[in-house]
């Protein structure tokens, strides 16, 4: 094999697995910014990184880069990344931000009509969310199966308008720092009142799934708006009320 062909061959290889470190170090350091380990204002030092995460430089800048782009960290002028804080209005307007682009989309799918594939699979989710609440244990489990249900859920509302831009938007919108539909659903994880929370929030998605097979399209859009305050409500709760730093990430906001 001539020497150039078995250098890009080697290359092509080496690729894959430095794309995989790199998306193994972003969720390793992502959680460690959201557990505290690395602390809300730090600077981050690649080589540190490079020891504690067992990976080569390579990969570990190319996490930065995109924990940056998430908006977890922040570039420094003199170089390197630093764990951004953010302002309780920040989150507040990215919350806003995704209820108004879900909003757009509900106002979208109703006016354009969903295929009837698509609202089967948005019912048996609903109905699947049902069960997960029948459980009063308000255990680990109950919650994790409701957040993965909630993802779905408005995975398929962002599908509905049939809309490939729309949808990235929201999926853009939603990845930024705790404005997923799921962001504060374990603010009280062990109260009672939690669950009535998710009730609410349910009986909000079986209302919206209604409208837009009624082909109301304003209705559709103002119940998705209200729908994303529960989780503006939720992240007051965090801020305010003892133990509600314990939830992941919380400790990353500044109350205004």
């Amino acid at each position: 094999m001539p020497p150039e062909l078995r250098l890009d061959k080697d290359r092509s290889a080496a690729e894959p697995e430095s794309g995989s470190q790199a998306v193994k170090a972003q969720q390793r350091l992502r959680e460690l910014i959201l557990t505290a380990e690395l602390a809300a204002g730090s600077r981050i030092a690649e080589l540190a990184l490079v020891e504690l995460l067992g990976v080569s430089r390579t990969p570990i800048r190319a996490a930065l880069m995109r924990l940056e782009q998430e908006g977890l960290l922040e570039a420094l002028p003199a170089g390197g990344y630093a764990v951004r804080t953010f302002s309780e209005r920040e989150v507040a307007d990215a919350i806003e931000l995704r209820g108004t682009l879900e909003g757009l989309a509900a106002r979208l799918a109703a006016e354009r009509g969903v295929p009837e594939r698509t609202l089967a699979k948005a019912r048996a989710c609903l109905d699947e969310i049902d069960q997960v609440l029948l459980d009063a244990s308000l255990s680990d489990e109950m919650f994790s199966d409701y957040v993965r249900l909630n993802a779905q859920f408005h995975r398929l509302l962002a599908d509905m308008p049939g809309s490939g831009v729309l949808a990235r938007e929201i999926e853009r919108a939603g990845s930024l720092p705790f404005a997923s539909p799921s962001g504060f659903v374990g603010v009280h994880i062990n109260n009672a009142p939690a669950r009535d929370m998710l009730v609410v929030a349910q009986h909000q998605h079986r209302q919206v799934l209604d409208a837009i097979e009624r082909r109301e399209a304003g209705r559709a859009e103002a119940l998705v708006r209200e729908h994303s305050r529960i989780a503006r409500h939720n992240m007051q709760l965090a801020l305010r009320e003892p133990g509600g730093f314990d939830m992941p990430g919380v400790q990353l906001i500044r109350p205004n």
